[in-house]
């Protein structure tokens, strides 16, 4: 079969560099999708993208479609004909379906019965033909954000201002938006020109003869190619952050990086408002002395050549002296704030309508961290230092600095707080309770901050759930779901062992104290059990945790963190004992007679075996032995020693006897056997070969 290769090009105004990955990429999938709706193979399919413009190259796609050859299955022959051998109307219906005449309908035999059959034949389009069809690909594809221009209805991300489309050497005839395509492609805005494309093989280097890197691997490989090179001339050493680094590759068509210099009295200021004014105003990057010390120099990355970057450098050094000099006069003013003058103005910002503002939450943060601390016992000095960072922890969110950057929040107000002479735990707690803001994030180094932290968390989750915020699908607006995942991190991390039921208890009532009682109790806290257990069912899986072992253990309680991941491990290793399944098993049996009992109760007077006997010694001894126990793989290993006089019990012991008494008792046994031990697990969840 003949091939060539296919190029479609979408060219628009400058597209926001966040954007331009997600539309490069819907747009390489949405051609995936038509091909194999319209059955067009072909080799591969790369896609490309700069700030203006976003494209596919298809290497061998096929001249046409193949053939289509099908055996379509109808009716049975008792429902296809009656007696005197007339087609019936199912029959006539089957063959007007699939566009064959009556006379060409035959039976086949499909186990043991005949049905009526036709073979369609179809015969392949010609690719040329069924191309112009991208357009409504093409046109309707989604964005984040869009605008409209001109008369046109269409909604895009950036007005498009060119399109080319070739088949081969072939033209595709494409219109969007009155826009016709062509074969003419552009260049770099200021130091290229337009260029006409023969075939697609041309694409790639004729726009890099014009200055257009289209391939962005290949842009940020040059970027840092670029800067690493600078970093061995100078000295340096220029950290990239990725976030920014990907930012940048889709600013340019053609980077080239240089460097700048900045007056020495601004490092100053605090590393991370140099390093944040930089990143996020000017998307510069930072530049540190071997010993990871800031210097007065940034590094930033030109859309151009290496043409006069002296006064490119210049430019950026001027540009760059302004934000500082802004960020230095919001550091100086800042100075002159006190923590209690910002904690009145907090009782003014609103957290949320229905929650009150956020004064209101510092007093709730207050008192659920306090019972916390109870719970784990900690000191009284410990106590107070707990308190003052819940107390203080969001002053900063009114200061200056803040306000231009809340990415600073908590950075800012651990340094405003150390300059106020807060102690060291305190200060570095007002930043540690944001702690971990993301998966794979630094934890808090203080017991303090770790309370501080999860109290925060807590109450922002309780409170929306309060009032029926609930993330649903992909939607999750308050990054609840990370703050949950926070608190199980650092529930596992410090091995504490707070129960998850009563955390949600401590912050429930400070809200009932308020008055925000949107939602009962019972149901708030029957959503975050479903909430919580997606989160740890989350760790789990990142732990290596076998799916039906999951299951298991999520099924039990699930309120004491570490401990299910304790079980979780312990269940692993024991699965893979060949002898794991046989106690299982005992135990799946006393657990499927269990639902059978009405009560608990248990008369050692009614007991008519030994075994019964022995089995209710046995239960007492594990209980116990484990009341108490944390370590799990002992809790698992007491519970395994219930398997012999389970056996005996049910090799010698008829459960369901005619006595009601000796029944009911026998029952009450299974049912106090089987709490115990799918308090555990829920072991009929384990799967075995």
């Amino acid at each position: 079969m003949s091939k060539r290769d296919l190029l479609l090009e979408i060219g628009l105004e400058e597209m926001p560099a966040r954007f331009v990955a997600q539309a490069a990429e819907q747009f390489k999938e949405k051609v995936e999708k038509w091909l194999a709706q319209e059955r067009l193979p072909f080799e591969q399919i790369a896609s490309y993208e700069t700030p203006r413009r976003f494209a596919v190259l298809v290497s061998g796609l096929a001249e046409r479609q193949p053939d289509r050859n099908e055996e379509a299955k109808g009716p049975a022959r008792k429902i296809a004909q009656d007696e005197a051998g007339n087609w019936s109307k199912a029959a006539q219906g089957f063959a007007r379906s699939n566009g064959v005449a009556v006379e060409d309908l035959y039976y086949k035999e499909v186990n043991g019965v005949e049905y009526v059959h036709a073979r369609k034949s179809e015969a392949g389009k010609a690719t040329q033909e069924l191309l112009p069809q991208l357009s409504d690909a093409i046109a309707g594809m989604n964005f984040p954000k869009n605008m409209r221009w001109g008369a046109n209805d269409l909604k895009y991300l950036r007005p498009i201002r060119w399109m080319v489309a070739l088949f081969g050497e072939e033209l595709i005839d494409l219109e969007i938006a009155g826009v016709h395509s062509g074969r003419v492609t552009r260049g770099h805005r200021f130091l290229g020109k337009d260029v006409e494309l023969a075939h697609p093989g041309e694409y790639v280097g004729k726009l890099a003869e014009q200055y257009v890197v289209v391939n962005p691997d290949e842009r940020r490989a040059t970027i840092v190619e670029q800067i690493r090179r600078m970093e061995e001339e100078q000295g340096w050493k220029i950290p990239m952050d990725e976030g920014l680094l990907d930012e940048v590759v889709h600013l340019v068509e053609y980077p080239t990086a240089l460097y700048g210099t900045f007056e020495e009295e601004f490092l100053s200021i605090p590393r991370e408002v140099l390093v944040t004014s930089m990143r996020e105003h000017q998307r510069y990057f930072p530049v540190e002395d071997p010993s990871g010390q800031l210097l007065n120099h940034f590094v930033t990355v030109r859309n151009g050549d290496s043409r006069a970057l002296e006064n490119v450098a210049k430019g950026n050094e001027k540009v760059l002296r302004a934000r500082l000099s802004d960020a230095r006069f919001f550091y100086e003013e800042d100075q002159k704030l006190t923590i209690e003058s910002c904690l009145k103005r907090l009782e003014s910002i609103v957290f949320h309508e229905e929650l009150g503002t956020i004064g209101d939450k510092v007093r709730r943060v207050r008192k659920t961290a306090a019972q916390i601390g109870a719970k784990l016992q900690i000191s009284p000095a410990e106590a107070q230092q707990v308190d003052r960072i819940a107390e203080i922890a969001k002053f900063d969110l009114v200061t200056n600095m803040v306000g231009e950057f809340p990415e600073l929040q908590g950075i800012m107000g651990e340094d405003y707080a150390r300059k106020a002479n807060e102690s060291e735990v305190v200060a570095r707690g007002v930043f540690e309770h944001y702690l971990p803001r993301f998966a794979g994030d630094q934890m808090p180094s203080s017991a303090q901050g770790a309370i501080a932290s999860i109290a925060d968390k807590l109450d922002t989750i309780v409170g929306c759930f309060a009032i029926g915020i609930v993330p649903t699908g992909s939607q999750d607006p308050y990054g609840l779901r990370r703050m949950a995942a926070g608190i199980v991190s650092i529930l596992i991390e410090r091995d504490w062992a707070l129960s998850l039921d009563q955390l949600w208890d401590a912050a429930l009532a400070t809200y009932s104290e308020q008055g925000v009682n949107k939602r009962t109790a019972e149901e708030v806290k029957k959503d975050l059990i479903d909430f919580f257990a997606l989160r740890l069912k989350n760790v789990l899986q990142e732990n290596g945790v076998r799916y039906d072992v999951v299951d298991a253990v999520l099924s039990a309680d699930l309120t004491l963190v570490p401990a299910v991941l304790a079980k979780a491990k312990a269940l692993m290793a024991a699965v893979a004992a060949e002898d794991f399944k046989l106690i299982v098993e005992q135990f799946n049996r006393v657990n499927n007679l269990a639902q059978k009992a009405t009560a608990d109760d248990v008369k050692e007077d009614l007991f008519a075996e030994q075994v019964e006997r022995d089995l209710f010694q046995a239960y007492r001894a594990v209980l116990q032995e484990t009341e108490g126990l944390a370590d799990q793989e002992k809790v698992l290993a007491a519970l395994g020693k219930l398997r012999e006089p389970i056996k005996n019990f049910f090799d010698q012991v008829m459960v369901m006897a005619e006595d009601q008494a000796v029944r009911a008792n026998r029952l009450g046994l299974l049912l106090r056997l089987s709490r115990l031990i799918f308090s555990y697990a829920d072991f009929a969840k384990l799967v075995f070969a």
